[in-house]
């Protein structure tokens, strides 16, 4: 019988990924990282190919998404306060960042950082 998978995120770097890797391993569920030795082998092709993808078994979804909304780590304002997401006010925004033209393909410290809440998936750009 062939294996659903579900990809719980993806990480830009396989690093980033073993603390979330860790703990759903240790609540017992398998945990397979796509591209990650693809990536050890060349960072720079992280962006292009997406990034470590952490996935799971379609039947531990559930269990996963709970135990990685309890571990990860969302984004926060300046006084440490969560970003509040103006389309749905979810205090559930990551940063996010969408490398949509060359420029900042070569050159991502220059695109501004935008957040995305993984609520509704909607984009904002911080405020100043």
């Amino acid at each position: 019988m062939e294996q659903e998978f579900f990809t719980l995120g993806s990480f830009e770097f396989p690093a980033d990924v073993q603390i979330i890797k860790g703990k759903l391993e240790a609540e017992g569920i398998p945990v397979f990282l796509r591209d990650e030795n693809t990536i050890n082998s060349d960072p720079l092709i992280s962006s292009a190919i997406g990034g470590v993808k952490l996935q799971v078994r379609t039947s531990d979804k559930e269990r996963a998404k709970q135990i990685f909304d309890e571990v990860r780590n969302y984004a926060t304002d300046m006084e440490g306060k969560p970003i509040v997401c103006p389309n749905c006010k979810a205090e559930r925004s990551e940063i996010y960042y969408s490398r949509n033209s060359i420029f900042y393909k070569l050159f991502p410290f220059f695109e501004l950082k935008k957040y995305r809440c993984t609520a509704c998936n909607f984009i904002t750009k911080p405020e100043s």
